[in-house]
C-alpha cells in the first residue's frame, strides 16, 4: 500500500494528507457553515475532499501547491 494513511478520531482511516479546515474553505471559496457540514459528513482527507468537489464540478480557486 503507497500514500499516507492517518487515523481519525471516529476511526476512520484517511487517504492521503489532512486538509484543516480553514485550508478547505479558502481552496474552494466554501463559506464556514457549508465547509464544516462537508468536513463533518466526509472527514478531512484532502484526496477524497478534492474528489468531490470534482464531482459537484467546483474547482478549487487556489492551486493544489502553494509556496510559502
Amino acid at each position: 500500500m503507497t500514500g499516507i494513511s492517518y487515523q481519525t478520531p471516529s476511526r476512520k482511516v484517511l487517504r492521503g494528507r489532512p486538509y484543516s479546515m480553514a485550508e478547505f474553505a479558502r481552496k474552494y471559496r466554501l463559506d464556514d457553515a457549508e465547509a464544516q457540514r462537508l468536513f463533518e459528513k466526509f472527514g478531512p482527507s484532502a484526496t477524497e475532499l478534492d474528489l468531490l468537489m470534482a464531482a459537484k464540478r467546483r474547482p478549487p480557486v487556489l492551486p493544489a501547491s502553494i509556496a510559502y
